[in-house]
């Protein structure tokens, strides 16, 4: 891994120097910047720390600093439903973005499979039974159904007969 300052003196630029000169004052800068705010964070929220000498005193510094807790604990919450309301809006805002694209739909294969593997699949290693859909229909035989070739003149008869029957119900 290269490091700025390796690259910098395998290619020295004529204002390099003054480049690392200001790049490092900013960083002490920004350094002592950090801890006067942390101080002064300190000393406006701690304060002085000293053992108080008889019991009121004492029993007044501990409901003091419960004060202090519960304030914080407050802030903390605060914070923590800012963080999780933030939250919840950044996926509904993802959430519209992916709409206004437009969702892709994955390429779907044709995956052939039996009952079983099926079952198998959705239930894993609970699945014992089979489940031979075939098995379980009921076996039907076939009646070949052989029409004699006889004289049409009869069958006209037979149907004379039925037509004197429905008469006679009409009637």
């Amino acid at each position: 891994m290269w490091l700025l300052t390796d690259v910098l003196v395998i290619f020295p630029l004529p204002s390099q120097s003054v480049m690392l000169q200001i790049a490092a004052q900013r960083l002490e800068d920004e350094a002592a910047d950090i801890a006067a705010s942390r101080e002064q964070h300190l000393s406006d929220n701690c304060g002085d720390f000293s053992l108080p000498s008889t019991v009121e005193e004492l029993q007044k510094l501990c409901k003091e600093y419960h004060s202090k807790c519960d304030k914080v604990d407050e802030d903390r919450y605060d914070a923590e439903a800012k963080v999780t309301k933030n939250d919840k809006e950044i996926d509904e805002l993802k959430f519209k973005v992916k709409e206004m694209k437009g969702m892709k739909k994955p390429a779907l294969k044709k995956v052939r499979m039996s009952a079983d593997q099926m079952l198998q699949a959705l239930l894993g290693s609970k699945h014992k039974v089979t489940m031979d859909l075939r098995s379980n229909l009921k076996q039907v035989k076939k009646e070949v159904k052989v029409e004699e070739a006889s004289d049409w003149r009869a069958n006209i008869e037979d149907k004379k007969d039925r037509k004197k029957m429905f008469e006679g119900a009409e009637a």
